[in-house]
């Protein structure tokens, strides 16, 4: 377990306990992380922070009853999934998952071997299926464990394990062409 994990455990344990200022010290060590996350679906970062701050709401209210106190760093992503995908639901709006590194490849300058690779990474990865995309993403980039993946998306280790592999199999296929 990671110091950060500690420390954010003891800030929930310390906010049930009564103090206010840990959930204020919660909100600023992981709304922009929550905010990213959002954007990553929405590619919008108004609507993002709209949808952070509803999630803050959710977190608020329900954090008292949170009986690991170790998982807030997963718990939290996983409200903010949900209320994302319900917002992106509602509003009918096609989330590209791979737009921010697409975004990130296209700023960067065209004069090297590995900027030519790092674009056809990003296009292979848009041509995957969006669940994939989504378990791509939060193992290699947000660094979650397959647990953590399994508990914010709401799927079981099995199957984050197979859309790993699938997600693998498929871009060297990609690649390869």
């Amino acid at each position: 377990m990671t110091s950060q994990k500690v420390f954010d455990a003891l800030l929930v344990l310390r906010h049930q306990a009564g103090d206010k200022k840990a959930m204020t010290l919660l909100v600023k060590r992981h709304h922009k992380r929550l905010c990213k996350h959002s954007y990553w679906y929405t590619k919008d970062m108004d609507v993002a922070q709209d949808i952070v701050q509803d999630s803050w709401g959710v977190i608020l209210k329900k954090i008292g009853g949170l009986k690991d106190a170790n998982a807030f760093g997963s718990w939290s992503m996983r409200i903010v999934t949900r209320k994302t995908l319900n917002f992106l639901q509602r509003n009918k709006h096609v989330a590209l998952q791979a737009a921010q590194l697409m975004a990130v490849v296209e700023e960067a300058p065209e004069v090297t071997k590995q900027t030519s690779a790092i674009k056809r990474l990003g296009a292979a990865i848009q041509k995957l299926p969006k669940d994939h995309q989504a378990v791509l993403r939060l193992f290699y980039t947000e660094g979650y464990s397959l647990k953590e993946i399994s508990l914010i998306l709401g799927i079981s280790v099995g199957t984050v394990k197979s859309r790993l592999f699938h997600a693998r199999e498929k871009l060297k296929t990609v690649l390869k062409n």
